[in-house]
């Protein structure tokens, strides 16, 4: 089984041996996801843990008057439903497919042995928490503090940061649509169509289907419009 489990070259699980992890009967399975199939629901009971291995997803949280708000896009082997496994409680977002993906899921019980005996999964997953909380407390400052379209300018240049694009003619591809732009600034995807449109009209930016080039990224990147 830890053999298996390494396979996927998961970050979390970078220099555990299949020794480590067969010495903790770690127990895991595999599930496929259509485009659109919800993998649990907000508030949902099961307290496992998952990883990424193939697709996309997004974590969705659907207020009480039905607006959705994205709180993010997982990466190819990120990890995710940690926080229900370390303290019992319900999810607190819901996780969507955008495309046709695959999960390994990990028991919850297994989880916690790693942690329990596992040094290195175990700071690697404090570091995780750690800097999950940065990043809540920068976006509920930039709600706060930044107008719309400096959210969306923030937006594009830490999707091309992340991605090691950000640079003169640099091309992003696979762009989350206006309506998940907007769903994750906390705008709607009018105002969020009409400062792409913006961008591209002062020549910072060039817009295609579900692509974005960066023209000046010195510019996008500006605080003040």
């Amino acid at each position: 089984m830890g053999q298996a489990l390494l396979r996927y070259d998961l970050p979390l699980l970078a220099g555990i041996s299949a020794e480590d992890l067969d010495a903790l009967n770690v127990r895991s399975h595999v599930v496929s996801l259509s485009a659109w199939e919800t993998l649990f629901e907000q508030s949902d009971a099961a307290c496992d843990v998952y990883f990424l291995i193939s697709g996309a997803l997004m974590a969705i949280h659907w207020t009480e008057d039905g607006r959705e708000i994205i709180f993010t896009r997982f990466q190819i082997g990120d990890h995710f439903g940690e926080l229900s496994a370390l303290d019992g409680g319900s999810r607190s977002l819901a996780v969507v497919a955008r495309e046709p993906s695959q999960v390994l899921v990990l028991e919850q019980a297994s989880f916690l042995r790693m942690l329990d005996r596992l040094p290195l999964v175990r700071q690697r997953m404090f570091l995780s928490l750690t800097d999950r909380v940065r990043v809540l407390t920068r976006r509920h400052l930039q709600l706060v503090t930044q107008s719309v379209e400096q959210r969306v300018r923030s937006y594009l240049v830490s999707f091309a940061f992340e991605r090691g694009l950000l640079h003169p003619g640099a091309v992003l591809t696979d762009m989350p649509t206006h309506s998940e732009i907007a769903a994750t600034i906390g705008a709607n995807r009018e105002i969020v169509s009409r400062v792409l449109s913006h961008l591209r009209r002062r020549g910072l930016i060039r817009t295609g289907r579900r692509r974005i080039e960066i023209m000046h990224p010195g510019a996008l990147a500006e605080a003040e419009i």
